[in-house]
């Protein structure tokens, strides 16, 4: 019994041992990491963070994607309202809706392919043909115009010190500006020239940057020129500066506008004219500054120059012409020179004028010869280092459009 008690303590004194050995033994983790920094677990497993990844970008990708679809929806809707719109007008019940789009759109120099979404070539002939200008094969009289010698002047104008003076016109479907110009002699034609080739190795200028090339206080867009793109590096037609022939290539229907050395308004047909003979007329007429413009009517151009001839005014068939921005020049009696210019295609909400308003405000300013020069987009004035009128385009809205010619006035000499 008592050995059995000896043996019991011995095996618990064998197993506090044991106890207190563990107690005493070192962890041997702790003594392995001690004076090393923790390691920082990710808080989430690589797998995870490429999901987020690829869904944030899969999110962006959706974004965008909504985006285009609602800008190719927009655009969609957008063409074919106007489609439709512009179909309703051409087959409606109003005829005269029809005429006015297909006049109006042969006259630009970008938009003429849309007549032809429409109708074919015999109906848009037929259109033009029974809404245009009547063919006016007079010339100008030069003995209609006597221009009083250098100083006189009856009164009835206030000009600035520059003898001109602007004046606002409002129309039905356009607004105007007239520059009133009382000596006749000051009125020249600022070129680019010499002119880009067909490479397009030179651009034209802004309005503004023609009547600064001289001694000029104001101008107005001149004759017909390749307009593609804004390029305007080359006139058509015909261009005479200070008597000397920069340009001439007559084209069919071409009409010449432009000042004698005697400053009187010359238009004159030149459209069935050789190189030679446009030459002749020039050197016979004494011309100093002319550009040209076009009277024609063939299906695929609706352009009219000739307004008034001799006090008298072109006369109309139906609508006469399209509305649209233009540019006008024309002389009174005493060799005052009108330039006027109108705004439309939108601008202000404004279609713009027709050939008959242009004669109409013509006469009532009282020229006795007034032309029709281009117009549209390349429609400006300046005046006085300002724009009084700029392009109906938006991305020019405050300047013009490049130009390789301008009717401009000198400044008087103090």
């Amino acid at each position: 019994m008592k050995e059995d008690i000896e043996l019991i303590d011995v095996n618990m004194d064998e197993t506090d041992k044991g106890v207190k050995a563990a107690k005493v033994q070192p962890d041997r983790t702790q003594a392995h990491t001690a004076g090393r920094k923790p390691i920082r677990k990710n808080s989430e497993p690589s797998g995870k963070t490429s999901s987020k990844k690829t869904k944030k970008k899969n999110k962006v990708l959706n974004i965008v994607g909504k985006v285009c679809l609602c800008m190719v929806t927009f655009l969609v809707v957008t063409f074919v309202g106007a489609y439709m719109t512009l179909w309703t007008i051409c087959h409606g019940p109003s005829k005269a809706a029809r005429d006015l789009f297909v006049s109006t759109i042969l006259e630009t120099g970008q938009m003429k392919f849309l007549a032809s979404w429409y109708f074919d070539e015999d109906e848009i002939l037929a259109i033009t043909n029974r809404n245009g200008m009547v063919r006016n094969e007079e010339n100008v009289n030069p003995d209609l115009i006597e221009i009083p010698t250098a100083g006189e002047d009856d009164g009835s104008t206030e000009f600035d010190i520059n003898g001109m003076e602007i004046v606002e016109i409002s129309g039905r479907s356009f607004f105007a500006k007239m520059l009133i110009i009382n000596d006749p002699a000051r009125v020249k034609l600022s070129t680019i020239y010499p002119w880009s080739d067909f490479n397009k190795s030179k651009y034209g200028e802004t309005l503004e940057q023609l009547v600064q090339r001289g001694n000029y206080a104001a101008g107005i867009n001149g004759g017909e020129y390749y307009s593609e793109g804004n390029w305007g590096g080359i006139p058509k037609g015909l261009v005479v500066c200070g008597g000397e022939i920069q340009y001439n290539s007559p084209q069919a229907g071409d009409v010449m506008v432009g000042f004698t050395e005697d400053n009187i308004l010359m238009i004159m047909d030149i459209g069935s004219m050789s190189v030679e003979q446009v030459q002749a007329l020039v050197a016979e007429n004494k011309i100093r500054d002319a550009v040209s413009f076009k009277d024609i009517d063939d299906g695929d151009n609706n352009h009219f120059t000739k307004l008034i001839i001799n006090g008298t005014a072109t006369e109309l068939s139906g609508n006469g012409s399209g509305a649209n921005p233009r540019t006008a020049i024309g002389q009174r009696a005493d060799g005052t020179v009108l330039m006027l210019v109108t705004d439309g295609r939108g601008a202000a909400g404004h279609l713009g004028a027709t050939a008959q308003d242009l004669i109409s405000i013509m006469q009532e300013y009282g020229a006795v010869n007034a032309a029709n020069l281009d117009g549209g987009s390349s429609s400006a004035m300046y005046y006085n280092g300002a724009y009084e009128m700029t392009s109906v385009t938006l991305y020019y809205s405050t300047s013009s459009w490049r130009l390789p010619t301008a009717f401009v006035v000198e400044e008087r000499e103090e």
